[in-house]
Order: C-alpha cells, then structure tokens, then sequence
C-alpha cells in the first residue's frame, strides 16, 4: 500500500505527542492521528536508511573495496573513518540534546545487541531483551510492546539490525570484545530500539 506524501512527512516535522497517538496538522487544517507504531516505523526507515548508505557508500566503499581509509572505533587517534554503529550512536546522541529543547518531540533510540562488542548496548529492560531475542528468532520480524520506565508508559519497538555489508561481519568476527565470530552478510547482529512516550 502506497502511503500519503503525509503520512510519510509526519516523522519529520508537525508532531505533537498526545495520549497514545500523534497529531499531525495538514495543510488543510485537518488533523491525522498517527499511531506510536507508524510514527516508529516511519522513524527506524529513515535511521535505517541513512545507516545503511553510510555503511556500503562509505565504509565499505573507502575502507574494504578502494582500501583509500580505513574504519576505526578509535576513529580521531587513527584519522579514520567513524564506524556506522558509532555514527548511529552520535546521531542518537545529538537528537536527544535537540529534543530536550522542544517541547512536542519525545523520543529516543539505540542500537543493542544480544552479542554486543561494546558492553553498554547490552539490552537493559525486559522489554529490550525480550525484542531482542525476538527479532534474532524470527527474521524479518520486528518487536512490539508497551512498557512502563521510570513511571511512565512508552510505546517500544525493536527492529532487526541486518549485517548489510562485509566491513558489518568483518568488523564483528574479528573485534576482540566480540562474543560471537560467525555472523554473515543478511544476518541479524542486533535491534534498534526505538521508545516513545504514551503519557501526554
């Protein structure tokens, strides 16, 4: 099903949180209600989108084929290129400093795994471990549920990250933190989980 050039925009700009839907005002001056689970969708398309060109026009473009720079966690000392996990996290960084300064945008995404390299997106709440396992059991799949943090109810969904590229299993298999070394390019190597507040 084709979706409307509005449904599409509303992940980006005219949002306003209220209860458990998204209000969105058009140009005619009628509102829409867009459900937390379409405006995640909409979310996680773009996140995984933008991250995925990145990692197969740039990383493995520079680093694995034309061999011009390499990729690096450690990216400033070795004047390299920022691996896409990282560049995942700073994007996620700088929307939450930007969003604590607009009062209609809440929200927050990460990217975790199950075998994470970097042991600090290990999953955390049930929830998280529970989408977790289940996008890693179910291919194609994403996770979706309603927990409470903290006092309030989040609408979180848990989308597959797929190893998109050989620099994606290359990097993992090899990484000494790295507690799995089989992944291959079309697997799941973790989620990207995305929570929105239901409380207005």
């Amino acid at each position: 099903m084709k979706k409307s050039p509005l449904s599409i925009a509303v992940g980006v700009t005219g949002l306003l949180a209220t209860s458990s839907f998204v209000v969105a005002e058009s140009t005619k001056g009628e509102q829409k209600l867009i459900s937390p689970r379409a405006m995640a969708d909409a979310l996680h398309l773009v996140m995984d989108s933008d991250r995925t060109v990145y990692t197969r026009k740039i990383v493995n473009r520079l680093a694995a084929k034309e061999k011009v720079i390499k990729a690096s966690e450690h990216f400033e000392d070795d004047k390299a290129l920022v691996l896409p996990a990282q560049m995942f996290r700073f994007g996620s960084e700088l929307v939450s400093e930007r969003a604590e300064k607009l009062d209609d945008v809440n929200f927050s995404y990460s990217l975790q795994s199950i075998w994470p390299v970097n042991k600090q997106n290990a999953p955390k709440t049930e929830a998280e471990k529970a989408g977790l396992k289940y996008i890693a059991e179910n291919k194609g799949k994403n996770y979706y549920t309603e927990e409470t943090l903290g006092g309030t109810n989040y609408f979180t969904a848990v989308y597959p990250d797929i190893a998109v590229a050989p620099v994606c299993v290359t990097c993992h298999n090899k990484h000494k933190d790295s507690p799995r070394r089989d992944f291959k390019i079309g697997d799941v190597m973790g989620g990207v989980v995305i929570r929105i507040p239901l409380d207005s």
